[in-house]
């Protein structure tokens, strides 16, 4: 079968965040149909919930799993790091039935993020000639989208790598940097009466206007004067939101609490400690703060580092720029860089188009994806 059969067929099978057992048991087997050596491995969650450092989750899930496949066994190591986990598929209608290939695409909840650069790593391991003192371990892990304890799970099991490389959707920048994200909850309160006497109440909803204001004083603060020279390129280096809000009981009513919960950035190099210490300051006492889900740490590789001259002339060689770049959105890169691993992602374009209805990766892309990984991997 080809990259793109392949695709569209991982892309078919459903794999949310939580319950990615048939993903993974796809690529076991179709890794040993490409005569590469690959297992499926069990991690106990309750022991990686207790591992220092663990990064939580946003999803209840009873297993966790990965899979690994190996090609080599030579002293030098390079991770590929893949995750087949998926954000929902949404309720809006589709173009294409999950899995399809059509007009130059595989659509299909994950084909951009990132079950289209699973099988592009795959092939590439499979087509790939790795020098003799190189061993490439394909890591394929879950439960990225709710915090990246797949990738904890795996490193925690064997972090002797001396490089990862991880096919995130960059549009193939070579990204070396990326900011963090800790998602946020908090309640304001109020105090409750009829809306015919309002003046009689507080409403939590006026409460929280100024709390909001806050947080968007403190995203002007975060990006006014930006250190890292790759994150200060972007329009928005370090954004700050407010997904949810939740008040009231009755339109006749005036509110007494609201809910709401957030995403706030975290600077390249800031400890995440800080920057909820930075937040809380911020908000001045008038919510009452909970650090809840996926706590995403940033990560950064020099720019002058040989990995990423390494992956930059492997992009050049397909008509690309391969430049370094930053993104304002994490991944399990910090993971790796965290435990002093040089890290850099490159892949696909189409991130725009992750998460969201008729998700798609160009079939072009990822036979490009596929080139750069090989002669990533030969010339490591």
């Amino acid at each position: 079968m080809s990259v793109v059969d392949d695709a569209a067929a991982l892309v078919a099978i459903p794999s949310v965040t939580g319950d990615e057992r048939a993903a993974l048991e796809w690529l076991v087997a179709r890794a040993g149909g490409l005569s590469l050596d690959a297992r499926l491995v069990e991690h106990d969650p309750a022991a990686v919930r207790a591992a220092p450092g663990w990064p939580g989750e946003e999803v209840a899930r009873t297993e966790l799993l990965g899979a690994e496949v190996v090609r080599g066994d030579g002293p030098r190591r390079l991770a590929l790091c893949v995750h087949v986990d998926t954000v929902a598929p949404g309720a809006g209608p589709w173009t294409h039935p999950h899995g399809t290939v059509a007009d130059g695409f595989v659509w299909g909840r994950g084909s951009v993020d990132m079950k289209g650069a699973v099988v592009a790593a795959l092939h590439a391991l499979a087509r790939a000639r790795p020098a003799e003192d190189v061993q490439v371990v394909l890591l394929a892990v879950g439960s990225e989208e709710d915090g990246g304890q797949g990738a904890f799970a795996a490193l925690e099991r064997d972090a002797r790598f001396d490089a990862c490389v991880i096919p995130e959707p960059t549009g193939f920048d070579v990204v070396c940097a990326h900011g963090g994200a800790l998602t946020f909850s908090g309640v304001v309160t109020g105090r409750a009466a009829h809306a015919a006497l309002r003046l009689e109440g507080e409403s939590a909803i006026d409460r929280y206007l100024p709390v909001h204001a806050a947080i968007a004083e403190h995203e002007r603060a975060l990006n006014a004067d930006v250190a890292h020279p790759l994150m200060r390129e972007l329009a928005l280096p370090y954004p700050v939101a407010v997904g949810r809000l939740d008040a009231g009981e009755w339109s006749s009513t005036v509110p007494e609490r609201l809910e709401f919960e957030g995403r706030l950035a975290v600077r390249v190099g800031e400890d995440p400690a800080a920057a909820r210490a930075a937040f809380e300051t911020a908000l001045g006492g008038r919510a009452q703060l909970r650090w809840t889900g996926g706590q995403f740490a940033s990560a950064d590789t020099p720019a002058d580092h040989p990995l990423v001259s390494l992956v930059a002339g492997a992009v050049r060689e397909t008509g690309r720029a391969g430049r370094p770049a930053g993104v304002p959105w994490g991944a399990d890169m910090r993971l790796f860089t965290a435990r002093g691993i040089p890290t850099v992602m490159v892949g696909t374009g189409g991130l725009e188009r992750g998460h969201a209805v008729d998700e798609r990766v160009s079939i072009a892309d990822l036979e490009q994806l596929v080139r750069i990984l090989t002669a990533t991997i030969d010339r490591f």
